[in-house]
């Protein structure tokens, strides 16, 4: 190995220590966990997809093992794999991150653990990071110092928020990443292979079968790429690599099918495939999740600097600065942007999730543009790549600066006031729950509120849940009672609350009558109190009085507003 290539190595390898550290940091501050996240869990490890399913789930008290028993792997289950492709059939994704998640469990048993999950992310991203370095190489090579260049844009990309939360979402978005940016490098370096190359479009085929079997979006991408390829084999009238191209593809396609044949059921006949069947012809709000989906990407990609990036460039054309053409631009350009376009209308909620597989090289790609543009300005180049990592900081610092660093905690009051009024407003303008939530009836200090939850941070951090995490924590002991409404079954959303806690009892559709509540309640001990949990459509007020006028408690205090769920303690 010659000198140049030991150097190479050992910049990769600092960078794959570097953001490790960083994803250990991040993750060791993840606070709480989504519904999704939940589901991973469950459908890697549980024998049906949903815990509700069991037929003594409602209306009996159960202690946090019980539910423990859908978030960890028990001993009982070891050497177990079956149930993870059962549930997969059942649900509406591939089997493959199931599978990896349901091995990394199985190092950390009877107990919910992030780590696992986590731990697997990690380990993928760092191959992300090798995969996006080969790309930047590709694009900057014959630049000077182009690996040196290469390595530091890919640290650069692997610390942005959006590769951060990447990292610690316990979902299957850091695998489909891994397999863009395989599929991208394999597609490039096709560029440069004449003749026959066996062995690369054999990596090319297996790069599309594991992407298909992890998630169905990765489709998107793989399909602009292989029609540029046939085109681009049609031009040059090569038809025998345009065959064996197309042979390579069916044969992927077909091993896919053979071995998760449901996916075609999951894409053409499931509730997600037709729901996103049906928003990719409706074009109407094309524009608006595209706006919506272009402020995600300047928070999560680039750290709130998107704007200044793109003045500069918009700067830098109007000067009429030219830049050399680069074969390779196009190929990464026009399935990254046809995969946000597609994604940003097929999926059934503008969340940043959907675009993470691409947020890494749509970062690529406005770098690369910004530093050929100001070539020989590298002033400018470095204050952009400072910038963007102070903004965060300096956000983050001027909101608790307005807002008040103790006004979340003493302020936030019960949700439970606003939630006819935002039913109402959400039937007749049609507008998102959470939205109403924070704004009908909004105060100052709700709208303080809102803009306290604005800080730059991994928004799968959920470091607004640390509180009520602890305080459940420390209170584990207090019986708790879940007044379910089945109209609003988001569940999961609250499961790792409930595993921390000694004994709960989810009321399904029951009449909140003294009858009832004295039934469930009898023989509890509730001297030092009980916690309640109301989901939505309910009346929260009416409830807790009943309760506390049944079983003769006086004061009632609100903990948290979780996702579809309000917590109390009333003693």
């Amino acid at each position: 190995m010659k000198l140049k290539d030991k150097k190479e190595v050992a910049s990769i390898i600092a960078i794959v220590i570097i953001q490790t550290i960083a994803f250990i940091i991040a993750g060791a501050n993840k606070s709480y966990i989504h519904m999704d996240e939940t589901y991973s869990l469950g459908l890697a490890n549980y024998d049906k997809v949903e815990i509700q399913d069991n037929n003594d789930f409602y209306n009996q008290w159960h202690s946090k093992e019980y539910y423990e028993d859908y978030l960890a792997v028990q001993n009982k289950d070891i050497g177990k794999y079956s149930q993870v492709y059962e549930n997969q059939k059942n649900d509406v994704h591939p089997p493959l991150y199931y599978l990896l998640l349901r091995f990394a469990m199985g190092f950390h048993r009877g107990s919910y653990s992030k780590w696992e999950g986590i731990t697997l992310n990690i380990i993928i991203y760092a191959f992300v990071t090798i995969f996006v370095y080969l790309i930047i190489k590709k694009l900057l090579e014959g630049e000077e110092k182009y690996k040196e260049k290469s390595a530091i844009l890919a640290l650069v990309s692997s610390l942005t928020l959006a590769s951060i939360n990447n990292v610690i979402y316990i979902r299957m978005y850091a695998l489909a990443t891994l397999n863009i940016v395989i599929t991208t490098y394999l597609h490039l370096k096709l560029l440069d292979t004449k003749g026959n190359n066996y062995k690369l479009l054999t990596a090319i085929g297996i790069s599309a079968l594991v992407g298909s079997l992890t998630h169905y979006y990765y489709l998107f991408y793989l399909a602009i790429l292989f029609i540029m390829f046939v085109i681009k084999y049609i031009k040059e009238k090569d038809y025998k690599s345009l065959l064996k191209y197309i042979v390579t593809m069916l044969l992927a396609g077909v091993i896919s099918l053979i071995i998760f044949p449901y996916s075609i059921q999951h894409m053409f006949l499931g509730y997600r495939g037709q729901g996103a069947i049906n928003n990719l012809t409706n074009i109407s709000k094309f524009l608006s999740n595209i706006c919506l989906y272009l402020l995600k990407i300047n928070v999560y990609a680039f750290n709130n600097v998107l704007i200044i990036i793109l003045g500069i460039i918009i700067y830098t054309k109007l000067k009429k600065v030219k830049i050399e053409k680069n074969r390779y631009v196009k190929y990464i350009t026009v399935p990254t942007i046809i995969y946000t376009i597609l994604v940003a209308i097929a999926s059934p909620w503008i969340e940043l999730r959907y675009i993470m597989p691409v947020c890494g090289l749509i970062f690529i790609l406005v770098l690369y543009l910004t530093y050929m543009l100001l070539k020989g300005r590298n002033k400018i180049i470095i204050g952009i790549f400072l910038l963007m990592i102070i903004m965060p900081i300096i956000t983050n610092n001027v909101i608790d600066l307005v807002v008040g660093q103790d006004f979340k905690r003493e302020k936030e009051t019960s949700y439970s006031s606003k939630t006819e009024m935002a039913e109402k407003l959400k039937s007749e303008f049609n507008l998102p729950i959470d939205m109403v939530q924070k704004f009908s009836n909004a105060s100052i200090e709700d709208i303080l509120l809102f803009i306290k939850d604005f800080k730059v941070e991994p928004e799968v951090l959920y470091s607004n849940k640390q509180d009520i995490v602890e305080f459940v924590s420390n209170n584990n002991n207090l019986p708790t009672l879940y007044l379910f409404n089945s109209n609003n079954n988001r569940f999961l959303d609250d499961i790792l609350l409930l595993s921390n806690i000694k004994e709960s009892y989810i009321a399904k559709d029951i009449e909140c009558n003294e009858e009832n509540i004295k039934e469930i309640m009898q023989n509890k001990n509730i001297s030092n109190g009980m916690l309640i949990f109301i989901n939505d459509g309910q009346n929260n007020n009416e409830l807790l009085e009943k309760i506390k006028n049944t079983l003769q408690l006086k004061n009632t205090t609100y903990l948290k507003r979780l996702n579809a769920c309000d917590v109390y303690l009333i003693k």
